[in-house]
């Protein structure tokens, strides 16, 4: 029995809590923020829970701090359109939502580099959402927040097959189109900066497959047509080939043992082309 709940906190901690904030998929629930609560939930101790969190964090902060040795870092934030007190938002799925992921690394980078840095950052990535789903949440969890710049890190989920239903897509490319599209233009409306786009990477199937978890493929061919959808937006596109995972295919260290889901590593890889297409672009002027 010992041997089998070191197991299931085994997975607990690499596949279901980087990826589990109760607040954000229930929000509206009194006791959201109730960790007892959550680690109950999660099957346990409260002091287990925050030893977890705790780590998650510490390991974004040593991303960051890594990434603040290279030079072409720094170059980047020498031209970066901000003054530390912008709101940063982005909405996206679990590899977005992740706490040691690319956008808590970004947090890290520049709450340590920018002098006197205010800023504020809305994770509002929920784990495996369809574009579908976040465009639901989109006014409730980013536009409610009058950010300055948005990030948009969604597609991937679009794309899966699930194994009972295998011939097709969740979502037809046609609806990720007119959902994309949506998110687009109403981000347009109350915030003056370009949406950056994260395009979705791809996916280590052999992996994917093995793990029990999950109940569907996300094949490349699909998710080239999602990120050739991304890729196309108006705004700034972040990787529009989708190959920061690997230039000849993914790269098995840059993803975690899903094939799925990054890495460190690979989180590093998608805060250094963020740092250096922001680095690029120019901050709105009214």
């Amino acid at each position: 029995m010992a041997k089998t709940s070191e197991e299931i906190k085994a997975i607990l901690e690499q596949f279901t809590i980087p990826f589990f904030h109760l607040e954000k998929r229930f929000p509206l629930l009194p006791g959201k923020a109730d960790k007892k609560a959550e680690s109950l939930l999660l099957g346990i101790s409260e002091e287990e829970l925050k030893s977890y969190r705790e780590n998650i964090t510490q390991n974004a902060k040593q991303a960051a701090l890594e990434l603040l040795k290279e030079d072409a870092i720094i170059d980047c934030l020498d031209s970066l359109p901000l003054d530390g007190s912008e709101t940063i938002a982005v909405l996206g799925d679990s590899i977005t939502e992740d706490g040691q992921g690319w956008f808590e690394i970004l947090k890290q980078v520049l709450e340590l580099s920018v002098e006197k840095a205010d800023f504020t950052f809305i994770n509002a990535a929920i784990g495996e959402e369809t574009s579908s789903e976040a465009l639901k949440r989109l006014d409730r969890d980013v536009l409610i927040n009058e950010p300055d710049w948005v990030f948009v890190a969604l597609g991937t989920y679009d794309a899966q097959r699930l194994n009972i239903v295998p011939d097709r897509t969740i979502t037809p490319l046609s609806v990720t189109w007119e959902n994309l599209e949506s998110i687009q233009n109403i981000v347009g409306e109350y915030v003056s900066n370009p949406v950056i786009w994260i395009t979705p990477t791809p996916v280590i199937l052999e992996l994917l497959a093995e793990n029990p978890l999950y109940q569907y493929t996300i094949q490349e061919e699909d998710l080239q047509q999602v990120r050739q959808l991304v890729a196309g937006k108006d705004g700034v596109i972040i990787d529009s080939l989708g190959s920061r995972m690997g230039k000849e295919g993914p790269e098995a260290w840059n993803y975690v043992a899903d094939g799925l889901h990054h890495s460190l590593t690979g989180h590093m890889n998608t805060v250094r082309l963020v740092l250096k297409k922001l680095s690029e672009s120019k901050v709105a002027t009214d």
